[in-house]
């Protein structure tokens, strides 16, 4: 089987998200029932596998980042699209569904072409993608100040040992903004000036389409940094310390790397950032997640169980890297 064929499992998210915002009632909440219910066991069901390969080549995964990223932006019309013209409660739970897609589908795809070359077709559609979420600052961000500082207390996107999701969500947020002014204080300015003239637009279009907008930014913004807080928790690199392989979680989950291109291999991303998905690898010295990304996003709403977890697993890495 091509190894490219089980990744077209992710666009599931959000072509099943606009079939539920078309079927209306409680089918808008389709990917809720999917994201956070359905996969989290076929997370279970779908097992791990180091299968990799660092020198694939192809077309096929480059049309099936492209395809999520065309989407994205359809998902969050559609919904803006039905709170106009056909509001009814129901569409509040569509915009958590719509949420889960620019999270899932949507910030993820954003990451990955937002290492593409600057200006290019594919870094702009990053760029569209992440305005639907209202977090333009992200690519200056992550790609000047995390990629320098991943690991690093100064990271304000990685976590220590001890430190709680919502904890963390609070606090990354605007030290994120005031990294991304820093490294780049126009790009900064105009992406805020652009989100404004948006947020202003969609408010006199209609109050309702404005607030369903915002929450499924609020949604997808939460769920990119649960991945944030996930991905280095408790690993600490030193100032002058060589990054490697062991500063970063890494999940081998097949159901989490074929929903979320390869996200979960996130040390070979950290070791160069320009490694486009399929040819990420998986790292024997990196510390493993005591479950995929679908399981670790529950177990981390429930901080002592979080935290239960793992540092259990850190220990059994450090009792099998002491060997």
């Amino acid at each position: 089987m091509a190894r490219w064929l089980p990744h077209l499992i992710g666009l599931l998210t959000p072509l099943v998200t606009i079939a539920g915002l078309l079927a209306g009632g409680w089918w808008m909440g389709a990917t809720i029932y999917l994201a956070l219910g359905l996969y989290p066991l076929l997370d279970i069901i779908a097992g791990k596998s180091s299968d990799t390969n660092p020198l694939e080549e192809g077309k096929a995964f480059n049309y099936i980042v492209h395809l999520h990223g065309i989407l994205v932006p359809l998902v969050v019309i559609t919904l803006l699209y039905i709170a106009y013209v056909d509001y009814s409660q129901f569409v509040w739970l569509g915009a958590v569904s719509v949420g889960l897609s620019s999270g899932a589908s949507g910030i993820v795809t954003a990451h990955e072409l937002g290492h593409r070359k600057p200006r290019s077709a594919s870094w702009w559609l990053s760029r569209l993608d992440l305005m639907t979420v209202l977090y333009l600052h992200f690519t200056v961000e992550h790609n000047h100040t995390h990629h320098k500082h991943w690991a690093k207390p100064r990271d304000p996107t990685s976590s220590p040992w001890g430190r709680n999701v919502y904890f963390h969500f609070l606090r990354t947020i605007p030290l994120q903004l005031k990294g991304a002014y820093r490294a780049r204080p126009k790009d900064f300015r105009y992406s805020m000036l652009v989100q404004t003239i948006l947020v202003v637009t969609l408010l006199v279009i209609s109050p309702y389409v404005l607030g369903v907008f915002l929450l499924q930014a609020f949604v997808a913004v939460y769920l990119l940094e649960f991945v944030n807080y996930l991905q280095h928790h408790g690993l600490v690199r030193q100032d002058g310390e060589r990054a490697n392989a062991s500063h970063a979680w890494e999940s081998r989950h097949r159901w989490s790397r074929w929903t979320l291109l390869e996200l979960p291999l996130h040390p070979s991303h950290h070791l160069k950032s320009s490694t486009p998905y399929q040819r990420l690898d998986a790292h024997d010295e990196s510390p493993q997640l005591p479950s995929g990304y679908y399981i670790m996003f529950w177990t981390a709403l429930i901080p002592p169980l979080f935290h239960y977890r793992m540092k259990k697993s850190y220990n059994l890495y450090k009792q099998q890297t002491s060997q």
